[in-house]
């Protein structure tokens, strides 16, 4: 996961003005209290102006993120939508 300044004249699509990159991901798989039932993982989300954000996603959802976290990507986090952008898949497709 890269963490890099976002330079205001570079546009990422989706993403709004107040969109800051995500310095910081962790995950914590909280078990279930009842015997039989699936936990959920807890995510922890700091940007980089220090904002702290936690999440409860799916198990799906969370395996999705950390092949994109494990990857050379940057992660945004949106504030406005709210949402979690994914930026950098690709530096380009040629044709």
């Amino acid at each position: 996961m890269r963490s890099e300044p976002i330079a205001n004249d570079r546009a990422v699509p989706g993403a709004s003005d107040a969109a800051r990159p995500v310095k910081v991901l962790n995950a914590n798989w909280v078990p279930s209290s009842v015997d039989g039932e699936d936990g959920q993982f807890q995510l922890l989300i700091v940007t980089d102006d220090d904002d702290r954000h936690v999440l409860t996603p799916s198990p799906a959802a969370v395996t999705a993120l950390v092949a994109l976290a494990t990857a050379d990507t940057l992660l945004l986090r949106d504030p406005e939508g709210p949402a979690l952008i994914a930026a950098t898949l690709s530096d380009g497709c040629p044709l």
